[in-house]
This record gives structure tokens, C-alpha cells and sequence, in this order.
């Protein structure tokens, strides 16, 4: 099964079987890709771009079947729309795929290279992962944006998308075969799980002999799942936990515009701030003015007892408030008496995802970026930043809260891992 993923469920009979054939092909894809240089990655991406443009009426006809079967099952009007395509949504897939082949090649490169007194010298290469499995719901655009990160870092990649999508992704899964029949790259490079049964998924990650790494994309429960029971090691985040404190020294303008644009630019984003701090001697002042300007984007205020003696009207925030990812106008706001009280309840609450303090004080920003420990910590700006395309990576596969390996957005670099090379010229250790 490569990735034109066109055969039906009926024809995967024995689960376990068709994992094993789609781990050891990705594994033997993942030799020959380590060895394929930029141009030949390039080509194929672009090839994918040239076939997906022309293969737009299959696509698209593929996905409202994916959508008409949705609506008989069911799906709810949030779900429908990240399932739904359309021609703008085509044309944001096919300037991704020329997004990625525009990108720096982050294999072969070589780093720290320095002489030692034996004479040899050492640095660190960087080089693919191997291969990747990537789980995903409802997002056909998914499919071609991991084939493409996973493809330009030379990786292997398998793919399973949600049930929901299967029609959609099948049609893209065709688009990247024929792009890498073109540029003469092996067919198994980029494979989607043709299967719907569920027990895909577990095989996929429990299969270290074949699978390098597992990357989640999807809501709380299936990456809470995937993190359970995987025994290959995962990259991903479970919550968007995320914080802005506004420190006393604050100009009240900046304090203002972030604290407004990192709730309000986009509600159901994991880098969207959920609970906002403010210093007490600044509560008096600003609150009353944030207030008024939530209320224009119809957000939800839910204080603790100094806010609301402030602000009276707003409901009372609960213990649940304060670690809650709401994803939707509604936000935690907690009057705390300078930078210590707000690392403590960041310390307590966040998720390790991104917090941010605005502040003009120099020494309270050095402290907030060495003490928060989370994969993004900011100073003076939107929490919203926190994405692979703002922070110039291109595009990301995916954001990290963990400690090891990858962490925070996760891009081409992040899909690599480093070893030693050592240069030398007939030394012998004495």
C-alpha cells in the first residue's frame, strides 16, 4: 500500500499484517530518502503542487462525499468546516507545498566544528529522524502538510488521518504519489493508512523497530491516548494553558493592545492567552479599560475576588477556570501583588505552553524569561506569536511542551536530530 491509498477497508483483512508491510517499507524508504539530495526533494514537492492544481475536480469531489457521509453521521458544524475543502483552501495547500521547497534544507549541515589537541576535529551533522507517524483528525490539508515537512527533512512518513476525511486524503495521497514517481523518489516515502479500524492506530505506535517517532495532532483525548499507551516516543502538546502578566511598570498602551490581541485575534488556538495577570497597583487603572474592550469582542469575564471588586458585574472564577484551555471567548483575569505571586500561579497552572510578561522594567524581564518554564516565554508581546511561520521556521508540523528533543513549534529543524562527525587525517589515539 503506497501512497496512493486507494484500497478499501475490505482489502485490509489482517491489521497487524498491513502495519508491518507499511512500517518495514517506510523503513527501507527512510534509507534511500538519507541519501536523496535537496533538488530531488524540491522537485518532488513541486511535482505534488503541479498535481494537486490539476487534480482539483477529483479532490474536491472526494471531499463533499467525505462531508455528505459527515452529515449523515452527524458531525457538528466546527467539525464539518475543518473537514470541508474548497479552492482557496486547495491554493493555501499548493503555495505550502512551494513554501516548504523554498525552505533551507536542514540535512547535512554541519555545526560547531572545532580542532582538538589530537588533531581531529568534531562537530555535530544534522539528519533525518527516520521514520515518522503522524495521527491527525478531520483535516484533509493535514495529509499534504505533513508529507511535505516530513519529505523536505528526509523522513519517511506514515499517515493516518481521521475516518471522516478517508475519501479527502486517499485523493491527496494520490497527488503525492505521482510527485514522487516524477522526481524518482521511492513510492513508499510518504504512505497513508488506507484502513479505518482503530487498531491501526495501536500498531502504529507500538512498532519501535520500524517507527522513529509519533506526532499527534488532534484534540486532548487522542493525544492523551496516543501518550498512554505509545512505545514509541511521542512530540506533542495536551493543552494551550496560556498566560500574559502585566507588571506595574507596564506602558499602558502595550499592556493594553496584547493583552486585548492575545485573547481576541483568534479564540480556538492553543497559543491564545486563556488566563490574564495583572499586577495589583496596575488593577485600578487598567482593568476597567480591558474590560470595556472585551466587551466589544463579546468576551466572557470570570475574575477572582480583587477583580471583580473592581470590575463588580463579572462571574467568579473557580479553581477550574484557572487551568482550563477554553478555546472560546471567555477569559480567567487574577489580581496578583507583583512578578513573584505571577511565576507562582504560572508555576501552578500553565501548561508549559507559552506565557508572556509586558513590562519596562529590564530586570523583572530577564527573571520572567530565565524562571517560566515554558516552550515559549515572551516579553512584551502577543502570546499569538507563538507559531513556526511567526517565528520564520516556515511551516511547523506541530507545537512541543516537552523537555526532550523537540520543543515549542516544531518545523524541519525540529523533524531532525544531530550526531557526531569527527575529520581527520590518519590520527591514531596515542
Amino acid at each position: 500500500m503506497t501512497a496512493h491509498a486507494s484500497h478499501s477497508d475490505s482489502v485490509v483483512t489482517d491489521v497487524d499484517a498491513y502495519m508491518q508491510r507499511l512500517g518495514q517499507q517506510a523503513r527501507d524508504a527512510a534509507t534511500r530518502l538519507r541519501r536523496t539530495d535537496t533538488a530531488a526533494k524540491n522537485a518532488a514537492l513541486l511535482a505534488m503542487a503541479t498535481r494537486l492544481d490539476a487534480a482539483r475536480a477529483e479532490v474536491l469531489a472526494a471531499n463533499a462525499r467525505d462531508l455528505e457521509r459527515g452529515r449523515e453521521n452527524g458531525l457538528d458544524a466546527a467539525l464539518l468546516d475543518r473537514l470541508a475543502l474548497d479552492d482557496a483552501r486547495l491554493d493555501a495547500m499548493i503555495e505550502g507545498l512551494h513554501q516548504v521547497a523554498a525552505l533551507p534544507d536542514p540535512v547535512g549541515e554541519i555545526d560547531g566544528l572545532r580542532s582538538r589537541p589530537s588533531g581531529i576535529q568534531v562537530g555535530q551533522m544534522r539528519v533525518p529522524l527516520g521514520v515518522i507517524g503522524i495521527i491527525y483528525e478531520s483535516r484533509p490539508n493535514v495529509t499534504m502538510e505533513a508529507a511535505s515537512l516530513c519529505l523536505k527533512s528526509g523522513n519517511a512518513a506514515i499517515l493516518r488521518g481521521g475516518s471522516e476525511a478517508r475519501e479527502s486524503n486517499a485523493a491527496i495521497a494520490d497527488c503525492i504519489r505521482v510527485g514522487l514517481e516524477q522526481a524518482g523518489l521511492p513510492e513508499y516515502s510518504v504512505q497513508v493508512v488506507a484502513t479505518t479500524d482503530r487498531a491501526a492506530v495501536g500498531r502504529l505506535i507500538s512498532m519501535p523497530e520500524y517507527v522513529d517517532v509519533i506526532i499527534p495532532r488532534g484534540g486532548k483525548s487522542l493525544i492523551e491516548r496516543i501518550s498512554r499507551e505509545a512505545r514509541v516516543p511521542v512530540i506533542k502538546h495536551l493543552d494551550g494553558v496560556c498566560h500574559v502578566y502585566l507588571d506595574a511598570s507596564a506602558d499602558r498602551d502595550k499592556a493594553l493592545a496584547i493583552a486585548v490581541n492575545a485573547k481576541t485575534q483568534r479564540y480556538g488556538t492553543c497559543n491564545t492567552m486563556e488566563t490574564l495577570l495583572v499586577d495589583a497597583p496596575l488593577a485600578e487603572a487598567l482593568l476597567p479599560a480591558l474590560a470595556a474592550a472585551y466587551a466589544e469582542h463579546g468576551v466572557e469575564l470570570r475574575g477572582c475576588e480583587r477583580t471583580r471588586a473592581i470590575l463588580g458585574d463579572i462571574a467568579a472564577a473557580t479553581e477550574a477556570d484557572w487551568a482550563a484551555e477554553y478555546l472560546a471567548p471567555v477569559l480567567a483575569v487574577r489580581v496578583v501583588d507583583g512578578i513573584d505571586d505571577a511565576m507562582a500561579h504560572i508555576e501552578r497552572y500553565s501548561s508549559r505552553h507559552t506565557d508572556a510578561i509586558v513590562t519596562e522594567n529590564y530586570t523583572l524581564a530577564r527573571r520572567f524569561l530565565a524562571e517560566v518554564d515554558s516552550s515559549s516565554v515572551m516579553v512584551n508581546a502577543s502570546t499569538r506569536f507563538a507559531d513556526g511561520f511567526e517565528y520564520g521556521l516556515g511551516a511547523e508540523i506541530g507545537i512541543s511542551t516537552d523537555r526532550l528533543h523537540a520543543r515549542g513549534p516544531v518545523g524541519l529543524e525540529g523533524l531532525t536530530t544531530r550526531k557526531y562527525v569527527v575529520l581527520g587525517d590518519g590520527q591514531i589515539r596515542q
